[in-house]
């Protein structure tokens, strides 16, 4: 090997391994293909970086090419379709555990943690760009980027880094959608009861009819076409809310009834599990930002992930506020089944509830679908449409085979979310922040040092609490 010095940058050549395999400069440096002769490889670094940082010329956002890219507004939509689940029927109960006005300001911290961290996680994604000269990467491949060109110590854990978040994410969104089976059947079921009566139709017979359905919804070909979908969920979900609203403002008793703080500060945690499993939605911000036709646009003061939290913590708030303050310590763990089961509206907002759900459905498989085809698409290049589409049908198949096995499967998903949430949603944004910023300080007074610990503390506290309340319930689902 020999160096040749140039101005403003260094060249110097090295020559491949004959049997193809990749060198550790392969993987590292950014190579100046324009450059590559016969067996030789020319490498241009700037000379001020380092060995591992891309060209100084390189934009990640002008160099990525996408087939069908998203807009601002899909974008936005997806966003607020991800975050406005079925846990924000459990705001009330989450206002119950913390009182009234305290659960106000509790809901407002966990947001602003839960953004926060969704923020540096895609921060930390752009930066992971240049140095990689990649011009999109999964969350995965961000967790692992952030080991290999973090300090010395951490390179050796990439690999385990990358497998922990992808299979993760992965078990956890998977669960999320066998779950979302069961819970569109049994929203069906509380309507059908009222004209058939109780236990009419088995559970397991409903979710099996949802197969068909949803497999059709899963051959939405990307995030472009499964926006209209996404809006259709936000509209039932907007509706249904809107007239759940209408029964919690009925009636209303005033907020002098209600402790604004509760009298057993044990179950603050509660709470804050609650709006932390509500409100995260970490696992679609890396493909929604890797879609995006301006991918800029995702993070800033304006950006669309703050324009959304924003609207998703106020409805959340004034959901939960209404809703303990019309029902009291009656509040129960889904606000919907404290509406009159015999009236229309209350029914409606069941059926609404469903069609949102189902609608989600697509955008949760989503996650699920990016990360399965990532591991077997190279192995299907010559009929990569037709396996693709194969594989949509198994996994959906999987998830409702293992809803029809376990209908009471909401517990387990309860532990499951409580684990990987905690970890994946709140402490592993902040270990990649602190990874790929390796060296550059850490603010006036260490306040980053400060801001991460609060993050990690409060992720404990999800999974801690977050774990004990579903392991009761999945103990007393097998006493009861």
């Amino acid at each position: 090997m020999y160096f040749e010095i140039y101005s403003p940058f260094i060249h110097f050549q090295a020559t491949k391994i004959p049997n193809g395999t990749t060198t550790e400069m392969e993987t590292f440096l950014p190579r100046d293909e324009s450059a590559i002769n016969g067996n030789v490889t020319t490498y241009k670094v700037t000379k001020d970086n380092d060995l591992e940082a891309a060209s100084v010329d390189y934009d990640p956002f002008k160099a990525r090419v996408l087939d069908h890219p998203v807009t601002n507004c899909d974008t936005l939509t997806h966003l607020l379709k991800a975050s406005l689940g079925t846990g924000i029927l459990s705001m009330p109960a989450a206002f119950k555990a913390s009182g009234l006005v305290l659960g106000i300001f509790a809901t407002i911290a966990v947001s602003v943690i839960c953004t926060h961290c969704a923020y540096i996680l895609v921060a930390s994604a752009h930066e992971l760009y240049k140095k990689a000269g990649k011009s999109s990467m999964s969350f995965a491949e961000v967790a692992e980027q952030a080991c290999r060109r973090g300090p010395k110590w951490a390179k050796k854990f990439g690999w385990i880094a990358r497998q922990t978040v992808l299979w993760g994410i992965f078990i956890t969104y998977f669960a999320t959608c066998s779950c979302y089976t069961v819970i569109i059947a049994r929203n069906i079921l509380y309507v059908t009861d009222q004209y058939y009566g109780e236990n009419s139709f088995n559970v397991r017979y409903v979710v099996a009819l949802l197969l068909v359905p949803l497999v059709l919804l899963a051959f939405v070909p990307n995030l472009k076409y499964l926006a209209p979908v996404s809006m259709v969920a936000n509209v039932c979900m907007a509706l249904g809310l809107g007239i759940t609203f209408y029964y919690l403002v009925k009636d209303v008793p005033p907020p002098s009834e209600r402790p604004a703080v509760a009298n057993d500060l044990s179950t603050l945690p509660i709470c804050i599990s609650v709006v932390i499993f509500a409100i995260e939605a970490i696992g679609v911000v890396m493909p929604l930002e890797n879609n995006m036709s301006t991918p800029r646009s995702f993070v800033g003061l304006c950006g669309v992930l703050n324009q959304g939290m924003s609207f998703v913590t106020l409805v959340y708030i004034v959901l939960g506020f209404f809703g303990y303050l019309r029902y009291g310590e009656a509040t129960d763990e889904s606000i919907t089944y404290n509406l009159p089961k015999g009236e229309i509206a209350a029914q409606a907002v069941n059926i609404l509830v469903a069609i949102a759900v189902f609608c989600t459905y697509g955008l949760q498989f989503y996650v699920c679908l990016d990360i399965a085809w990532s591991q077997i698409k190279d192995k299907f290049v010559k009929r990569e449409t037709l396996a693709n589409y194969v594989m949509r049908s198994v996994l959906v198949s999987l998830s409702v085979l293992i809803a029809v096995a376990v209908p009471t499967i909401v517990p387990f998903v309860g532990l499951i979310g409580a684990f990987c949430f905690s970890i994946l949603g709140l402490m592993c944004p902040v270990f990649i922040e602190i990874l790929t910023f390796w060296g550059k300080g850490y603010g006036f007074c260490y306040w980053k040092i400060i801001k991460n610990v609060i993050i990690v503390f409060t992720g404990f506290l999800a999974l801690i609490f977050g774990s004990k309340s579903a392991i009761q319930d999945i103990v007393k689902l097998f006493t009861d």
